[in-house]
């Protein structure tokens, strides 16, 4: 069995992972950390797991619980696992970080994009970019996993095939994408009030949205050569869920032949990564609750310009879920190990 610790446990995605860890047959959770509801029972924060889970949660620090488990997951706000985490810390377990500490290699990008100073730049070269679909092999021997956001998730594995294989142009990719609210976290904020969201969408980060280096600098390792786009979110009145339309130039001659090869190309195998069939766009309610992604696409042949469409829950795949995925890759367990849940509907 692993041993499992989980800081920053009650926020949604800390949540989200103790969901999906109880149904794992190799996890056992050894602790949970909430500086916030240090003292405090889990189930009394989250009711659903009334006589689920009966343990409270602990307001100790990492150092005091590092060599207690064989991994550790933060969902934490950026900068907590930079100034706490030591090389010496890192020996004693692994850790898979759900915040951006380390998902971006060059450390001036970071601060300039999170407006925050890297407490550990010299661990960031020791960090492993936990898409899967992608960097399944480097996951498996890391011990500190950078896990990628919700936006670059989805914004990436929709293009990546079409990229990869430069078969569009990748500066004239502009990419808009749709959240909900769970996406902002659960700390208390007015603009992320009921009457604030309902009836209401809006984009927000326009030119500024700190997912953009990290979905730039990906593009580029796929595509071999710097890329740059125009990414803008968007916020909707929905809890779950992800959606990005992505459109781009087409490279001379490419079909929608060649783009359909190129998705079965790196997705045919890939079990969380559901491609469509033709006419079919992706929704979020279809990927709710779960660790799939779905993509499609459609070549506007008038315009010369091809669209790519992909879905996820934000917590799950974008968060949790993929953690979670990253976790079974680093132990050598069955990748979807506790994640094989069909999507929720209505």
């Amino acid at each position: 069995m692993v041993k499992v610790g989980i800081i920053g446990a009650t926020g949604y995605a800390g949540n989200e992972i103790i969901r999906l860890l109880l149904n794992h047959k190799d996890v056992e959770i050894k602790w949970l950390v909430s500086r916030s509801f240090a003292g405090q029972k889990f189930a009394d924060i989250y009711r659903n797991y009334f006589e689920v889970l009966d343990m409270e949660c602990s307001g100790k620090e990492l150092s005091e619980l590092a060599d207690s488990v064989d991994v550790v997951f933060t969902a934490t706000p950026q900068g907590y696992l930079s100034s706490v985490l030591t090389n010496e810390i890192l020996e004693k377990t692994k850790f898979i970080d759900l915040s951006a500490d380390y998902r971006i290699r060059d450390v001036f990008t970071y601060e300039k994009w999170y407006h925050i100073e890297h407490k550990s730049p010299e661990l960031i070269q020791k960090a492993v970019y936990g898409l899967c679909e992608v960097n399944r092999e480097k996951i498996k021997n890391t011990r500190l996993l950078a896990n990628p956001g919700c936006y670059t998730t989805c914004s990436i594995l929709t293009a990546y095939p079409l990229v990869k294989e430069h078969l569009i142009d990748p500066d004239t990719l502009i990419i808009n994408a749709l959240s909900g609210v769970s996406g902002a976290g659960r700390g208390a904020k007015v603009a992320n009030l009921f009457c604030e969201v309902n009836e209401s969408a809006k984009a927000y980060g326009v030119t500024t949205h700190r997912h953009t280096p990290e979905i730039e600098e990906q593009l580029s390792y796929a595509y071999g050569d710097p890329i740059m786009i125009n990414f803008t979110p968007h916020l909707v009145p929905m809890n779950r869920g992800i959606l990005a339309t992505e459109t781009a130039t087409l490279k001379e001659g490419v079909t929608a032949e060649d783009i359909r090869n190129a998705y079965n190309k790196y997705y045919k195998d890939e079990f969380f990564v559901r491609v469509l069939n033709e006419g079919q766009t992706p929704e979020t309610r279809f990927t709710e609750g779960s660790n799939f992604v779905d993509v499609n696409f459609q070549v506007d042949e008038r315009t010369n310009r091809v669209v790519m469409m992909g879905a996820l829950d934000n917590l799950v795949k974008g968060a949790a879920g993929q953690a979670v995925q990253n976790m079974n890759l680093m132990f050598g367990f069955d990748e979807a190990e506790g994640l094989k849940s069909v999507p929720m509907v209505p």
